[in-house]
């Protein structure tokens, strides 16, 4: 789209950095690398959360960043998040904040069991969190805890997860990508299926709601809900991500529009392009485990002319870490599912 992209990321070769026009390996501390790197562009976004608040106000100093430095301050902490949602009336799980072996016996009294014992800063994929159920030794749960502030939610008996990626511009216009069906295995996002295989009226549910989260937050940029959708059918959200999202990596290949390129419109004072679904598509999470026995044989992917293969470029491949992803486009979700099936058989993702 004409612009050039600088990238700012502690660890050289980064992904990011090995597309960008120019690479700045530095520390998020590093104030002055930071406003160096802040001179040399017009505006400035980020991609994960777990960047610290002072990197992105040293920043937002010399250059505009969107979204701004509350938006990420809210979303990378569950207690801050929560409490947003419970201000704005926005629906969600029952939840206390905890910071003590007391506070969480009190907790647990008010909402019962099961239910799930969270960090408030530094946790995905299901990291940094304790099921409990039954009768517990609540001073037993926290020293096992091992942190310092914990979020306690009521456990949901959801019959499916489900996202939808909104885009808000500087003009205050939003638009919402098609609901993303997520199916989890061992807490890891494995699919999203688009269409989600619920009812439309749901899932405009959902879209809706999150425009609505995105103009109380103020985002200029991107931001990822995820929702519970429970047994009665109400939807929960659950958590906020203000960055491209790996259940909308979909719309790379299925969207008129991609996240990604809605993202530099939004941050960039661009209208906003079209979400409109083009196909039925399925997106399988590519993960280190694949990788045990050196890297697979993509043949298998790149002979399937419905796929398309996305691979990220990082350096090390760990068990449980997005390596990748595979989307397959279909003319209906059951036979972009049977794609998928088949390419996991051939490369041993059982």
């Amino acid at each position: 789209m004409g612009y050039r992209v600088h990238a700012f990321e502690p660890n050289p070769d980064s992904p990011a950095g090995q597309i960008s026009d120019v690479e700045v390996n530095a520390a998020y501390t590093d104030t002055a690398a930071l406003e160096r790197f802040a001179a040399g562009v017009d505006v400035i976004s980020f991609e994960f959360e777990n960047i610290p608040l002072s990197a992105i106000e040293a920043a937002a100093r010399v250059c505009p960043v969107r979204p701004r430095g509350e938006v990420l301050h809210i979303c990378q902490n569950r207690a801050r998040e929560k409490n947003f949602l419970h201000r704005g009336g926005f629906p969600h799980a029952p939840f206390a904040v905890v910071d003590s072996a007391e506070s969480l016996a009190a907790a647990l009294g008010e909402l019962g069991t099961p239910a799930v014992l969270k960090t408030a800063d530094f946790g995905y994929d299901g990291k940094g969190q304790v099921k409990i159920d039954g009768a517990v030794d609540g001073a037993e749960v926290w020293r096992k805890f091992d942190a310092p502030r914990g979020v306690l939610e009521k456990w949901i008996p959801f019959q499916a997860e489900l996202s939808v990626v909104v885009a808000r511009g500087l003009d205050g216009r939003t638009t919402a990508f098609p609901a993303s069906e997520n199916v989890h295995r061992r807490h890891i996002l494995d699919l999203s299926i688009v269409p989600a295989r619920f009812p439309a009226g749901g899932c405009e549910k959902a879209r809706r709601i999150a425009c609505e989260i995105a103009v109380a937050l103020d985002v200029v940029g991107l931001l990822a809900v995820e929702f519970f959708l429970t047994a009665k059918g109400d939807l929960l959200v659950n958590e906020l991500a203000p960055r491209p999202h790996n259940s909308g990596h979909y719309t790379f290949d299925a969207c008129v529009t991609s996240q990604f390129e809605q993202q530099l419109r939004a941050v960039c004072g661009l209208p906003l392009g079209a979400p409109d679904l083009l196909s039925p598509v399925v997106m399988w999470n590519l993960l280190g485990d694949l990788w045990k026995n050196g890297e697979p044989d993509w043949s298998a992917i790149l002979s399937e002319p419905r796929a398309r293969l996305h691979l990220y470029g990082k350096a090390e491949a760990r068990p449980g870490r997005k390596m990748g992803h595979v989307c397959v486009l279909a003319a209906t979700t059951q036979e972009a599912l049977e794609v998928v099936a088949a390419l996991k058989t051939k490369l041993g993702d059982s």
